[in-house]
């Protein structure tokens, strides 16, 4: 008995395989098998950085206080090395190869160093200390400014506001208010001045849209120097 109930029961298994496979080569389902199996997929390409080096012409005024012609603008030449990542789809990784870095603990001289030349200052304009990351000075080329700086003393309007140096050369940079930023031209004003991570900068309001600016550098032996 028991055995008859397993032949039945076999021969309703292979019957149902049959159908099975019926249906199968009717959807033509197992050449579709085999097609996707052949697909091989292609390896991603790596695409590499293109570090290219050019030449900018940065505009530099002398200070109208000593300048005789203060209307005939100077240049100066500067080069600036441009980094050319070919994307798709997402963004790839920075080459930071080329940034150097100091310590902490010399970053925090350096800070010190400039702030205590602001209190020296003895002036009446506002001023800020600010110092540079790799943001500022590599890459991005970007300068955020203090927020309540921005809103206590510049305007709500984009605008181009002027980069007096110690030489009183002059560069005009692009102030962005929403982004409360320096965005064109402080790229050329950095480039200019070889600025370097942990350079510590004072900015002075001299005028509404001017900033006379002061920097305190890290030399190469760690040692922070006024220059």
């Amino acid at each position: 008995m028991v055995v008859a109930k397993q032949s039945s029961y076999e021969d309703f298994r292979l019957k149902r395989v049959e159908e099975n496979k019926k249906r199968m080569e009717a959807l033509n389902l197992p050449k579709l098998s085999q097609n996707l199996n052949s697909v091989r997929t292609s390896p991603m390409k790596k695409r590499p950085y293109l570090r290219t080096e050019e030449k900018q012409m940065v505009m530099v005024r002398r200070s109208s206080r000593l300048s005789n012609s203060s209307s005939t603008p100077v240049y100066r030449e500067v080069s600036v090395q441009r980094v050319q990542i070919h994307r798709r789809g997402c963004a790839k990784r920075r080459d930071l190869s080329n940034r150097v870095y100091v310590s902490e603990e010399i970053r925090e001289k350096t800070i010190f160093k400039a702030e205590k030349f602001q209190s020296d200052l003895g002036s009446d304009f506002p001023s800020f200390v600010k110092s540079m990351l790799q943001s500022h000075v590599s890459g991005g080329f970007w300068l955020g400014l203090p927020v309540h700086f921005c809103r206590s003393y510049l305007g709500k309007q984009d605008g181009v506001i002027t980069l007096i140096d110690e030489e009183d050369d002059e560069f005009e940079t692009v102030y962005l208010a929403r982004k409360t930023g320096l965005s064109g031209g402080w790229m050329g004003f950095a480039v200019a001045h070889n600025l370097a991570y942990g350079d510590t900068l004072v900015f002075e309001l001299v005028r509404h849209t001017a900033f006379k600016v002061y920097i305190t550098r890290v030399g190469n032996s760690g040692e922070s120097s006024k220059i």
